[in-house]
């Protein structure tokens, strides 16, 4: 009860939204306006919720109140019965079981219904109190008997006629059966003989699968032979292209060597041209100088001839010159002493003349030996001074003399020792000569030796890389990381997997495989301590799972095997050090090796043993076998084998490399003393040379010197 627009409404529509069925078609536009209209923040979902006295026990649930929520959004609606989520049918249902009939509706009377009922026809009325008495139920019920008895009925007379045709059917099936009795005896015998024919034909095709086992196992045989004939093949080609590899890279030095064998050959040719030009020059030159040797020649002979007709003319005149000369002398000599007896005259006829007496006469006379004694003192005394400087001109003469030969003696020996000096130059060149050819020698081989190496290291990272690709993954991981922590940790006693350690001939490696299995992969350590603190780190580090094989914890199994030409211990074909045969014992000393599958088979069956062939067919003492084809290929131990010996080879090729430069370290050194050596010999030879030069420069101007001298002598 209340004033208009206090919300009476909104409450009987919220009771009717949670238990009348008005609102339970709704679309999404509906569910909006429920939600919100008008303005302001809009809401995302919204409920009502009705509690229900429930003491009379009228709602079947074991509760005094029970609660019933509707939540509505955009795009759900659910309901609640107390808390839990239960569908739209439970709800109906449940509300149908408390009184709330779908099919009464009047349980909630609306505004202007009952106007509406005193307004009513008596036939709409009659249609309400039936509606509200439940009678439209039975009505609606009835009708719909009605209608399930007319399809009870067509769906009977629809049975009459799939009875009727079963009927039929029956009748021909007894027919059939009598066919199929008559059928199954012919085909009993059908079978009977089908089976004798099979059992022929299945004995000749065993006969026949024999024979096809046995070429199988001749084609298995070639086919192992060809495999093995491919690996071969395989291998050479790979040795020859290895081959290949070097003979080009020798091939390469030979081109390079030829090439600098043509420049010098070049050079040479060079110089040979050269030197036929200066020979083609010198010969010219001789021919031309020869052709005036013999004009000089003839002129000679000529000049002979005119000389010794001029000595015999020169010989007759020198006769009559010297006669002549002579004839000369005389007539001087005698006009001398006439003109001297002549002077005397007129002296004494001036004498007679110039003085008054004979005291002046006398007077004059011994002033006149005076004045001449004067001239003769002056005379001697240049005469003397003459013969000084004369001497002194001598014993410089003989000085110089003595110089010129005491320099020719030690030119002399200049020249022994510059001799000497060149025959040692000689030598030393031939010695370089030598040793810088030993040198090359040895650079070829250190370069062959270094290609050589990097050929092992290119094979040795492939075969590494190969043994990766065959190992699994976390093994390989695990080994990797015992490796990286025997190393950072410095723990000793690890002698690595059994792989890597264990060495055969290469036909058992199939074998030795197929037998070990993973085990090629244990670790061997020296005793459980050292396994168990790796283990340790592996687990800290999460590096992987490896299994160690404890030598001190090893006990091997005491198998007796019988002295037998079938079969061998594998044991007895296998490489490996004594201190860890324990553990070589534990993976193969269970195993023999026989020589084919059948014998394997026997051995196994009387000796109880695992046996195994060299093809990797394995049977074992409890009667397994296992066989097939193996990739040798891919055989791990092979890939060891090849790794073993290229480290081995590498560390021979590298002291081998390393002697070559200690060897190239004494001839660079050899060669080293040997040029400071001939470069001091060579500035002693300049020196001694350009002491010669000075010699004999000195020499020629003492010679010169006394040329002078003797001339200057011959003055004085």
């Amino acid at each position: 009860v209340g004033a208009n627009g206090s919300g009476k409404s909104n409450f009987f529509h919220a009771i009717r939204f949670v238990l009348s069925d008005m609102f339970q078609n709704l679309r999404s536009e509906d569910r909006g306006a429920l939600l919100h209209e008008g303005a302001g923040h809009s809401v995302v979902s919204a409920f009502v919720e009705i509690i229900f006295d429930n003491s009379d026990n009228r709602i079947p649930v074991d509760k005094e109140e029970v609660r019933l929520r509707r939540t509505v959004a955009s795009k759900k609606d659910e309901y609640y019965l107390d808390g839990k989520h239960v569908s739209k049918t439970e709800v109906m249902n449940l509300l149908e079981s408390a009184g709330f009939s779908r099919s009464n509706p009047y349980y909630v009377v609306q505004q202007g219904k009952i106007a509406s009922l005193t307004l009513m026809k008596d036939s709409e009325r009659l249609d309400l109190l039936k509606e509200i008495g439940g009678t439209r139920v039975y009505e609606d019920r009835r009708r719909e008997s009605l209608k399930i008895m007319q399809e009870t009925a067509n769906k009977r007379k629809q049975i009459d006629q799939v009875v009727r045709y079963l009927e039929e059917r029956l009748r021909e099936l007894d027919e059939e059966k009598e066919e199929l009795k008559k059928y199954q005896q012919l085909d009993k015998q059908r079978r009977s003989l089908e089976y004798t024919i099979l059992d022929h034909e299945l004995n000749d095709a065993r006969n026949e699968l024999a024979s096809m086992d046995d070429n199988r196992r001749q084609i298995s045989e070639r086919m192992s032979q060809a495999d093995n004939e491919v690996v071969e093949l395989r291998e050479r080609v790979k040795s020859l292209e290895k081959e290949i590899k070097a003979s080009t890279k020798g091939i390469n030095e030979t081109k390079s060597e030829k090439g600098d064998a043509e420049k010098k050959r070049t050079e040479a040719l060079k110089v040979v041209s050269q030197i036929e030009l200066d020979l083609r020059d010198l010969k010219d030159r001789i021919s031309s100088e020869k052709r005036a040797k013999d004009e000089a020649v003839r002129e000679l002979n000529s000049m002979r001839k005119e000389s010794e007709k001029s000595k015999s003319e020169l010989a007759q005149i020198s006769k009559v010159h010297a006669a002549k000369l002579k004839e000369e002398e005389d007539i001087s000599k005698s006009i001398m002493d006439r003109e001297k007896r002549l002077s005397i005259l007129y002296q004494k006829q001036g004498r007679a003349t110039q003085f008054k007496n004979e005291a002046a006469r006398d007077e004059w006379l011994r002033k006149e030996i005076h004045d001449l004694e004067r001239v003769l003192l002056s005379n001697r005394k240049q005469e003397s001074l003459l013969q000084d400087e004369s001497q002194k001109l001598k014993d410089e003469i003989n000085k110089l003399t003595n110089h010129i030969e005491s320099r020719r003696s030690e030119s002399s020996k200049l020249e022994a020792v510059l001799a000497d000096k060149q025959k040692n130059h000689n030598d030393f060149t031939k010695q370089k000569n030598a040793l810088q050819d030993e040198r090359k020698s040895f650079w070829k081989e250190e370069n062959s030796v270094t290609a050589e190496i990097d050929r092992l290291k290119e094979d040795l990272v492939k075969a590494q890389k190969s043994l990766d690709h065959a190992t699994p993954g976390d093994i390989r991981r695990g080994l990797n990381s015992v490796s990286r922590i025997i190393r950072d940790h410095g723990i000793g006693g690890v002698f690595g997997p059994v792989l890597e350690l264990v060495d055969c001939e290469e036909k058992f490696f199939t074998a030795v495989e197929v037998t070990a299995g993973n085990s090629l992969f244990h670790v061997v350590v020296e005793n459980d301590d050292i396994s168990t603190r790796i283990i340790q780190v592996l687990t800290r580090e999460k590096g992987g799972r490896v299994t160690f094989i404890p030598l001190n914890r090893v006990h091997a199994p005491n198998v007796n095997v019988p002295q037998s030409s079938d079969f061998v211990p594998l044991l007895k074909k296998l490489k490996f050090r004594a201190e860890h045969r324990r553990a070589f014992e534990q993976v193969f000393g269970r195993t023999v090796i026989c020589r084919d599958l059948e014998t394997a088979t026997r051995v196994a069956r009387s000796n109880s043993l695992d046996c195994i062939t060299l093809d990797g067919d394995q049977v074992a003492k409890k009667g397994g076998m296992t066989g097939g084809f193996y990739d040798s290929r891919r055989s791990r131990l092979k890939f060891v084998k090849v790794i073993r010996d290229n480290k081995a080879e590498i560390e021979k090729k590298t002291a081998h490399l390393e002697n070559v430069g200690k060897k190239l370290k004494d001839i660079d050194k050899k060669i080293t003393d040997l040029i400071t050596k001939h470069q001091q010999m060579d500035a002693e030879r300049d020196h001694a040379k350009s002491e010669l030069e000075q010699f004999k420069a000195d020499i020629a101007s003492a010679t010169k010197q006394k040329g002078s001298l003797e001339k200057a002598l011959a003055k004085k």
